[in-house]
């Protein structure tokens, strides 16, 4: 039972095998039909590579170490870039990226806590911290978005503000407190499935002087922060400033911010989506979930317009290059219709 429960635990992942990479193995890079990395620990590096489809040499998420004969699924990638011990906890990870419920204790135990830098706790725990968090006018995550040019919150209800949000570097490092912009993640019926936090400088200056001044927890694949309700038309983009930047000249245009390249490129679509634009942001992991999402977008019939900055992303376009040098730009992008319902100025 154990055994068949792995094997299509790997057999999904292995579907998701882009997807996976870029969760666990962010220090590697795509390469052809190939994910390329220095090890199954994360490490820099290009001798192991992970299989993103299936071939007639082997399916989807099968990868080998070429330094070391090392070869296995995606289940033990997890294990090894999380430095999981148990394979209840791998098991438990996997149904998480997933976004699959909770195994069964008969299939793996009890599950027991764990840490990790990448979208840790659960949706309940998620949705505690964003209903103790207050409107963001007035705080710290207002002078931060401020000092990202972002002035306009309309629709900006899945933002909030904690003035001691708890922040811990790992299992061994004392808890930190820091204030800190939360953002809801929500899935197509608006349910709360997560949440995401930034960090701030005791000043609202910029970001946390942490490592890691952003993380996630919940459920997240498919899902994103929602600003506006999605009809007809949606724009799509990877980080909440990102998307916030167009929204200064679109602020009634329904946007969604992934928050990062692989889960842009999973997010579901509503099914009154006719049309749907994609922020790029210029970088190979970019470029690969434009791609990725704009094909998904086809193959259901519905538009996909990629829309690229003249800088590495919209939000750099907004701050260097002004708020009306980015109106003309997205004009020139954005189909005529969608120009005189939404576009303001």
């Amino acid at each position: 039972m154990a055994s068949r429960h792995a094997s299509e635990l790997a057999h999904r992942l292995g579907r998701e095998a882009e997807a996976v990479c870029r969760e666990y193995l962010s220090s590697g890079r795509r390469a052809g039909n190939y994910w390329q990395v220095g090890d199954a620990q994360n490490s820099p590096g290009r001798s192991l590579y992970v299989r993103l489809r299936d071939t007639p040499k082997g399916p989807a998420g099968k990868w080998t170490d070429a330094a070391t004969g090392d070869h296995g699924d995606l289940l033990d990638i997890i294990r090894e870039a999380l430095g999981l011990v148990d394979f209840k906890d791998v098991v438990e990870e996997a149904h998480r990226f997933l976004s699959l419920p909770h195994p069964a204790p008969e299939q793996t135990g009890t599950p027991t806590g764990r840490t990790s830098g990448i979208a840790v706790g659960s949706p309940e725990a998620s949705r505690r911290l964003f209903a103790m968090s207050q409107p963001i006018p007035g705080t710290l995550a207002a002078t931060y978005l401020s000092g990202r040019a972002i002035t306009s919150l309309i629709g900006g209800t899945a933002l909030r503000y904690h003035p001691r949000c708890y922040y811990r570097p790992d299992e061994q490092s004392p808890t930190e407190i820091w204030p800190a912009m939360i953002a809801s993640v929500t899935d197509l019926d608006g349910r709360q499935t997560g949440a995401h936090r930034t960090w701030l400088a005791p000043d609202g200056s910029g970001k946390a002087p942490v490592e890691t001044p952003r993380r996630a927890m919940g459920d997240l694949l498919g899902h994103g922060v929602r600003f506006g309700v999605a009809g007809d038309v949606l724009v799509a983009g990877e980080g909440i400033e990102t998307v916030l930047s167009p929204r200064q000249v679109l602020p009634h245009m329904p946007m969604l911010a992934a928050l990062s390249a692989a889960h842009l490129a999973a997010i579901l679509f509503p099914a009154t989506l006719r049309r749907l634009y994609v922020l790029r942001d210029r970088d190979p992991a970019g470029d690969g979930a434009r791609d990725s999402l704009i094909a998904r977008a086809a193959s259901v019939g519905i538009e996909a317009v990629a829309m690229s900055p003249a800088r590495e992303d919209f939000n750099e376009d907004l701050r260097w290059r002004g708020v009306d040098a980015l109106r003309a730009a997205l004009k020139d992008q954005l189909h005529p219709v969608d120009v005189s319902r939404f576009m303001e100025g």
